[in-house]
């Protein structure tokens, strides 16, 4: 893992890291999630993959990811998931 770019964001209260990984096939987000934390020593709760993208027929793969400062921060910023149909129809009643 070489890291191409690593700039803090004072205003977001979080880390830009931009990552070139080695691998045969495509490593999925579990485990470049798990190798990020591991590399940079973060817990991997306050990691976000934003993308991760290969060439084809290319080994390399280029990962932005951020790195939140605290949980809150990260719950702050970063979009909530869509709850399913059923689960809001549910609540309704």
């Amino acid at each position: 893992m070489k890291i191409m770019n690593d700039l803090k964001n004072n205003l977001l209260k979080r880390r830009e890291v931009s990552t070139v990984i080695e691998n045969k096939s495509n490593p999925g987000y579990e485990s470049t999630l798990n190798d990020l934390a591991k590399n940079l020593k973060v817990d991997k709760n306050l990691l976000v993959i934003k993308s991760l993208k290969s060439k084809f027929g290319n080994n390399s793969f280029l990962v932005n990811a951020f790195v939140y400062d605290t949980i809150q921060d990260k719950e702050r910023i970063e979009p909530k998931k869509k709850e399913k149909k059923s689960k809001v129809e549910e609540a309704k009643k």
